[in-house]
């Protein structure tokens, strides 16, 4: 199906979003979808690698090695929600959605995105004890608290998407269906909705402050105190 056909489609669909990829690169996406799966197939292969030799190897089975496995978890996990229907757009311009999947993209994006931050904040605080208390890292940094540590993150990843999954659902499209990226995220339809956004606004806002801005600025502190803590000197 065309671009042309769907942007038709789009018109008369009430439960359809329509994928639209790279604006005005519609002509090259065959030759785009080449870098894209290189990177894709490197980013799996190494993840994998990642977890295969911390898993196999004894010797590695350390807070540093078991927040790194975290972390390729999460890799793995982002990519593969969002490579496939960008695949789709660029390899058979078949851009046509489902509202369910598109949520369950967003579900999943969102949550993995904010893994990754919770994961990167984690191992701020590891390099923190071990470079400020390396005679109490052993007792602070125990398997109990590694485990309990990544929980939260996990909680905090399901918790903190789960309104994607439900605030959309609310809202009616009464504009076109076309998003203009290759997958699904909040603020690109939230600008075809012809009703009230100010409660969709503010839990945007709201992840802003407490992921995108405030984990970044805690992870700073985390190198300040390390720099500054007398017994790094």
């Amino acid at each position: 199906m065309s671009l042309g056909n769907l942007l038709n489609f789009s018109s008369s669909s009430c439960c359809m979003f329509i994928l639209a990829g790279i604006p005005g690169l519609e002509v090259s996406h065959i030759w785009l979808s080449i870098p894209f799966t290189c990177i894709y197939i490197a980013s799996l292969a190494g993840n994998c690698t990642i977890l295969f030799v911390i898993g196999t190897d004894p010797s590695l089975h350390e807070p540093m090695h078991q927040f790194l496995s975290m972390l390729a978890i999460t890799s793995l996990g982002l990519s593969m929600s969002t490579t496939p229907t960008v695949m789709s757009v660029f390899w058979a311009y078949y851009g046509e959605i489902s509202f369910d999947a598109c949520f369950a993209q967003l579900y999943f994006v969102h949550s993995f995105s904010f893994m990754e931050s919770s994961v990167l904040l984690a191992m701020a605080f590891h390099r923190y004890v071990a470079t400020c208390y390396p005679l109490r890292y052993t007792s602070i940094l125990t398997s109990a608290r590694i485990s309990k540590i990544g929980l939260a993150a996990l909680c905090r990843s399901l918790l903190g998407g789960l309104p994607s999954l439900f605030l959309p659902r609310r809202l009616p499209f009464c504009q076109s269906h076309v998003l203009s990226h290759a997958y699904y995220l909040h603020q690109d339809p939230i600008k075809l909705v012809c009703a009230d956004i100010t409660f969709n606004s503010m839990y945007g806002l709201a992840v802003v402050i407490l992921i995108v801005v405030l984990d970044p600025l805690l992870i700073v502190l985390s190198y300040i105190m390390t720099w500054l803590n007398p017994a790094k000197r």
